[in-house]
């Protein structure tokens, strides 16, 4: 009987250190693959919980992962009572990574994001992290555009906020599964951005939305690069954004290119990393040639550099 306890304990101790050795080398990983997962949070004894920041802002992405000792049958976490989209690490089977957008606009403060996962054995773990969002800061813009942008014709107003609720629609769609593979790359080759995500902005000195995008400042008839691999969803002109594409990249995430001078591609289209859209261009509301790029994710306007850095492998 001896033996038999003093066996067991050892195949306790056994486990243990299997386990602990596995969830070490899955960190390892993620902190050379990604250089920036830095707040962690225990979640029972066989599954993790990773934010790339528990500190953040309005406008900003956080990278959520979830590492596990042994394959997970299920991984949902909910965040304002939005469910964030899971796909599996292509690297580790034990490995989940979802993206958190927090709108320019969402209200400062700390909210709670709730993890619950259940493993192929049938063990269940839940935990819960505390996120905090700050205010974004963001400077203020005076424009000066065409006076019909500012002071629509009521066929114009029609048409701009029929236009609205056509891309709200769409970016409310999530579509199931991961387009994208690999890092994100900036629309235009060369051309830094603008830095003028979220300012808030006056035409003709009546106030208007904040700027959701960045704008990348080019000659007409430069080449616009799709970010990454996605199916065009939208690829007309609008009324505020011009000649404008859409890309769906799966698991609600979404980039827009607008102002384009040219369209090159069509809806219902894949396009892989890096395929021309179009041409920069100065269509629409707009002071020069440029192309505004935008990253919605799950509705959230977020800031696109934001997603360069964070998915950078």
């Amino acid at each position: 009987m001896a033996g038999s306890a003093q066996e067991g304990r050892r195949n306790t101790w056994l486990l243990w250190v299997w386990r602990t050795c596995v969830l070490v080398l899955a960190s390892l990983s993620l902190f050379s693959m990604r250089g920036m997962a830095r707040d962690s949070l225990p979640c029972g004894d066989d599954v993790e919980l990773r934010l790339s920041s528990s500190e953040s802002s309005q406008g900003s992405l956080v990278l959520v992962e979830v590492l596990s000792t042994s394959p997970l049958a299920e991984v949902k976490a909910d965040w304002l009572g939005q469910m964030l989209p899971f796909w599996r690490d292509s690297t580790s089977e034990n490995v989940y990574h979802a993206l958190l957008g927090i709108d320019l606009e969402q209200r400062t403060g700390v909210f709670p994001l709730t993890l619950a996962a259940q493993l192929e054995n049938g063990e269940r773990a839940a935990c819960s992290a505390r996120i905090s969002v700050r205010a974004g800061h963001f400077l203020t813009e005076k424009v000066r555009v065409a006076r019909r942008f500012v002071e629509l014709s009521p066929k114009d107003l029609e048409r701009a906020e029929q236009e609205g609720r056509r891309l709200r629609e769409l970016f409310a769609r999530v579509t199931p599964g991961r387009l994208w593979q690999g890092k994100i790359h900036l629309p235009v080759d060369g051309v830094p951005a603008a830095g003028n995500f979220g300012r808030r902005r006056f035409f003709n000195g009546q106030p208007r939305s904040p700027h959701s995008g960045e704008d990348f400042p080019a000659a007409g008839g430069v080449p616009v690069h799709a970010a990454q691999r996605g199916r065009v969803v939208l690829a007309e002109d609008l009324f505020f954004s011009g000649n404008t594409v859409v890309l769906d990249h799966g698991l609600g995430l979404y980039t827009l290119y607008g102002h384009l001078q040219s369209i090159a591609v069509e809806v219902n289209s894949m396009v892989e990393a890096g395929a021309t859209l179009g041409t920069v261009g100065a269509t629409g509301r707009v002071t020069g040639t440029h192309v505004h790029w935008a990253v919605r994710l799950n509705q959230a306007r977020v800031n696109p550099l934001d997603i360069v850095t964070l998915l950078s492998d």
